[in-house]
């Protein structure tokens, strides 16, 4: 019995394979520098999944909780059709909120910490809203102008922390340590924070509302045909902007979990330098956003950039290769999207002939 594209087990076998092609490309890279495979295989899995009482796996599991939390947030705008590329500048701008609120607010340290972490989410969400009034009511195309709302994020958090609340004596561009008493606590003997299961959570809403909420089925429609879902008159402007709300509340969200539960302040370029942002676009592109696959495919590529520091260490393969490998997985992407877009344009000239 043959497995259609679209049903469970076949996305299933699809990722898999993808993922396996994508493997032996890798391993095809080392050969061609010089490397050990067995040292740097070896070194790969230490590096992403082993050390002293895992201490590499909670490396890697810190590290997927930020780019699932920013595929998560990139996986519902896209599935709506809308491109929402700004997830960096949300991230900025939630992280941003989350540790001026922590540092300014007074309170107990409880209230002030759900508070930062509301104040990181309405942060995220306005600054995608932004983007969306942007399409709506000025007509800039979302996809240009997401983007383009990255650099103002990123260059007013810089003169925040460079300049009003900067931590001046740390020397560094980076504001106040936050109390604490708000730090995110570390699972026992670990040092892994319960961030992850703040983003795990996150994921959770995120597959629920895709599959089984009637917003959720209506922001879909949208995608697949913003045509028929205006002509079965769906109000396509307010889905736009709830949808792009919620994206951006999961953006802000992660910042809000990068500072409470790793940096314990914002740092000047410590969310844009890791790519968290554009890693989560590709990781949803590369499971074709399927909403139960994301989680998976974050875990994937935070296991790469783990491991291929590990295969560093064990076998001195350089860890470029894991930039390497990403533009390959790009390279995969970019020719599965062309080929459904070729396909949706041949079969509307063959509907309208």
């Amino acid at each position: 019995m043959s497995m259609r594209r679209g049903t469970v087990p076949g996305e299933v076998l699809s990722w898999v394979g993808l993922v396996a092609a994508i493997l032996a490309i890798f391993f095809l890279l080392m050969l061609m520098v010089g490397a050990p495979v067995g040292e740097a295989l070896q070194g790969f899995i230490s590096g992403a999944f082993g050390g002293r009482r895992f201490a590499y796996l909670m490396t890697t599991l810190s590290r997927s909780a930020l780019i699932i939390g920013m595929a998560v947030s990139v996986m519902l705008s896209f599935r709506a059709g809308l491109f929402n590329i700004g997830g960096e500048g949300q991230l900025v701008a939630g992280g941003l909120a989350a540790a001026l609120a922590a540092v300014l607010l007074p309170g107990p340290p409880l209230f002030v910490l759900v508070a930062s972490i509301g104040a990181a989410m309405l942060a995220g969400a306005l600054w995608a809203l932004l983007a969306g009034a942007l399409q709506l009511y000025v007509g800039v195309p979302l996809l240009v102008g997401s983007l383009l709302l990255n650099y103002p994020a990123r260059y007013i958090a810089s003169y925040m922390v460079a300049h009003p609340f900067r931590d001046v004596q740390s020397g560094m561009l980076q504001s106040h340590l936050v109390p604490m008493e708000m730090w995110l606590p570390y699972f026992p003997g670990t040092r892994l924070d319960i961030g992850i299961l703040i983003v795990g959570v996150a994921a959770i809403f995120a597959i629920i509302y895709s599959y089984t909420t009637v917003h959720g089925y209506h922001a879909r429609m949208n995608g697949l045909s913003p045509d028929f879902a205006r002509a079965v008159g769906l109000p396509v402007g307010k889905l736009t902007l709830q949808t792009l709300a919620m994206s951006g509340a999961i953006a802000g969200l992660v910042g809000a979990v990068a500072v409470f539960g790793i940096h314990h302040r914002y740092i000047d370029g410590m969310l844009v330098q890791p790519l968290y942002a554009w890693t989560g676009i590709i990781a949803v592109l590369l499971v074709n956003m399927v909403p139960w696959a994301v989680p998976l495919s974050g875990f994937f590529f935070a296991a790469v950039q783990t491991g291929a520091t590990g295969m560093e260490r064990a076998a001195g393969v350089p860890k470029e290769l894991a930039l390497v490998m990403q533009a390959v997985i790009i390279l995969f992407v970019a020719s599965r999207v062309s080929s459904t877009l070729f396909a949706s344009s041949a079969r509307k000239e063959t509907d309208g002939a």
